[in-house]
């Protein structure tokens, strides 16, 4: 697999010359500035191409953009909203100034308002580092008394709801905004930052909308921009839900193997595939990440290798976890990397022009130098490193 990184651009906390000393061979990175919506124009992917190719000496990296993460998808799409075609038209003429650039693998979800949600940025954990977690009590508390959404007590249930009105009474106001502002202001790479009452506003828009409905609406989205994508040799991948269980009331429909056959068998072709996230994917207890590759392996277009382990208070729908270090937590990682190399060898023998599979080390914690470097949640520098250094290593023996 090609051993990629997440960069968000020149305001990253970690530069292009500190993913070369950290082994780095290819970028992850998209255009946040741009708004959802709009198209992203030749010169602005060439102008990041040239910041990940440059050294801060002015001298060339090597490295270059591999994958998108991610070319948004609007929440006027996934409603099929006012303006639907002009988002879809924006989204497609994207496609094609990413290909006139030679970008050709592009990830992107189709999660409701929420990207991936974490309660508490910088948990401490055991050997003095911090790291992401979600919490149900805390988003439970958020959900019932911060956003006070109608009917966000009986959604969580009534243990899960009395204990949330223990914690929010228990927190001050400077806790109130801290746990507010985890969840709506956006976490590094989300779609979008909100506000309390844009999220009410989002929320009434999505009113009527079934599982059965979103599912669809992204099934026709797909019909809409995948033809594009053949055409011009692209790899489309969806990001799984992340965490993989409704929130907000929200139906999530890319959340587990199942939900991905069904998409992948209504829009039918070798540019649809799976952004493969153990970390999302692996929060589910059931989740067989062997089974899964078995199973899908010849339509994953990109992968994030990262762990998590789940932890109380949960329910039979959800659960709490934590991002733990990359081979600590429930999912096993060498078995899945076995797994995805196998899926390699498959492809170079059936000729494959992507037989190679960009993965990226997603996550990490803060240690050692990151906690004095104010890392981006979930995008340290040493933690990422020190997971980058651990699959390498996994992938080195297995190979």
């Amino acid at each position: 697999m090609k051993q990629t990184w997440r960069w968000f651009g020149p305001h990253d906390t970690v530069s292009v010359d500190e993913m070369l000393q950290a082994g780095v061979q290819g970028v992850v990175s998209a255009l946040h500035h741009l708004p959802p919506g709009t198209v992203w124009p030749v010169e602005e992917i060439r102008k990041r191409q040239a910041q990940i190719g440059t050294r801060a000496d002015g001298t060339p990296s090597g490295l270059g953009w591999d994958v998108v993460e991610s070319l948004v998808v609007s929440e006027t799409i996934k409603t099929k909203g006012t303006g639907y075609g002009e988002h879809i038209a924006a989204w497609k003429a994207s496609l094609e100034n990413l290909a006139a650039c030679g970008v050709e693998t592009i990830c992107y979800n189709f999660m409701p308002i929420l990207d991936w949600t974490r309660t508490r940025l910088r948990a401490p954990m055991p050997h003095g580092g911090t790291a992401m977690l979600f919490d149900l009590v805390d988003f439970a508390a958020f959900d019932i008394h911060i956003l006070a959404r109608p009917g966000a007590a009986e959604d969580h249930g009534p243990e899960i709801a009395e204990a949330a009105h223990a914690r929010f009474a228990a927190m001050d106001d400077t806790a109130r905004k801290a746990l507010s502002d985890n969840i709506v202001a956006g976490l590094p790479g989300a779609n979008d930052s909100w506000t309390l009452d844009e999220i009410r506003a989002l929320l009434s828009t999505y009113a009527g909308i079934t599982p059965d409905r979103l599912s669809q609406n992204l099934i026709d989205f797909l019909a809409q921009v995948v033809p594009t994508a053949e055409r011009l040799g692209l790899r489309l991948c969806c990001h799984p839900d992340d965490p993989p269980f409704p929130l907000l009331g929200l139906p999530r429909v890319m959340s587990n193997a199942d939900d991905y056959a069904r998409t992948l068998a209504a829009v039918d072709s070798p540019a649809s595939g799976v952004t493969f996230c153990t970390g999302s994917l692996g929060v589910a207890p059931d989740f067989d990440p062997v089974r899964f590759i078995e199973r899908l392996g010849e339509r994953i277009h990109f992968v994030h290798l990262r762990n998590t382990t789940r932890i109380a208070p949960a329910t039979p729908r959800r659960t709490s976890f934590y991002e733990a270090a990359h081979l600590e937590g429930d999912t096993d990682m060498v078995a899945t990397i076995r797994a995805l190399l196998a899926e390699e060898t498959r492809r170079r023998a059936a000729g494959r022009r992507d037989a190679q599979i960009p993965m990226r080390p997603d996550h990490g914690q803060d240690i050692l130098d990151d906690r004095k470097r104010a890392s981006m949640p979930g995008y340290p520098l040493i933690g990422r490193m020190r997971g980058l250094a651990e699959l390498r290593g996994v992938m080195t023996a297995l190979a």
